[in-house]
C-alpha cells in the first residue's frame, strides 16, 4: 500500500508575474534611496525638507514591496496581494505629484513651503543668530542643488514614482480576472 502524499499547490503564472512586479518595485524604491545617499552622504548634498519627505513613499515601497512579492510567489489570498498592489500604487502616485509640487517649486511655477522656501521670516534673537550661523546651513527647497539632462533630483523622482505605480498597475492587471 503506497501512502500518496498531496503536494502543495503551484503558484499561478499569474501571481508569479505579479511578484516579480511587486519585487521590482522593492528593488527600484532600494536603488533611489541608495542614490539618494550617496547624493547626501559622499557628495555632499544636503536635501531639503520636501526631498526628505518624498523618501517616505520608497522607506514604504522597499518592505511593503518585499512582503507582496514573497506573498505573491507563495500563492497568497489574490485580495491580500491585490491590498498590497494597491497601497504600492497610491504611494508612488501621491510620490510622483509631490515631486511635482517639488519640481514646480524649483521652477518657480508656484510657491513652496515656507519652512524651505521664500524670504526668512524669523531669525530670533541677534545673540541667537550668531551664534546658529556657524552651525546651520539652510538647504531652500526652491534652489536646484543638481541637475542632469535639465532635470532636478525631484523631476526625476516624478519619473522614478511614475515607473513604480505602472509595475504596481501591471501586477494588479495580471491578478485580474479577464473576461
Amino acid at each position: 500500500m503506497t501512502a500518496t502524499t498531496a503536494r502543495p499547490a503551484l503558484p499561478s503564472e499569474s501571481t508569479i508575474a505579479t511578484s516579480r512586479y511587486a519585487a521590482s518595485i522593492a528593488v527600484i524604491a532600494a536603488l533611489t534611496l541608495g542614490g539618494a545617499w550617496f547624493f547626501q552622504l559622499v557628495l555632499g548634498l544636503q536635501p531639503c525638507p520636501l526631498c526628505l519627505e518624498q523618501r517616505y513613499a520608497y522607506y514604504l515601497a522597499i518592505p511593503l514591496g518585499i512582503v507582496v512579492a514573497i506573498a505573491a510567489a507563495r500563492d497568497a489570498p489574490r485580495s491580500l496581494i491585490y491590498a498590497g498592489l494597491v497601497a504600492l500604487l497610491l504611494a508612488a502616485l501621491a510620490n510622483a505629484v509631490l515631486g511635482g509640487y517639488h519640481a514646480g517649486v524649483e521652477w518657480k511655477w508656484w510657491q513652496g513651503p515656507t519652512d524651505c522656501s521664500g524670504p526668512v521670516v524669523s531669525l530670533g534673537s541677534a545673540g541667537d543668530l550668531l551664534s546658529r550661523l556657524d552651525t546651520v546651513k539652510v538647504v531652500r527647497c526652491d534652489e536646484v542643488q543638481w541637475r542632469f539632462l535639465g532635470l532636478s533630483m525631484a523631476a526625476y523622482n516624478v519619473l522614478i514614482s511614475l515607473l513604480m505605480a505602472l509595475l504596481a498597475l501591471l501586477g494588479i492587471r495580471r491578478l485580474t480576472p479577464r473576461k
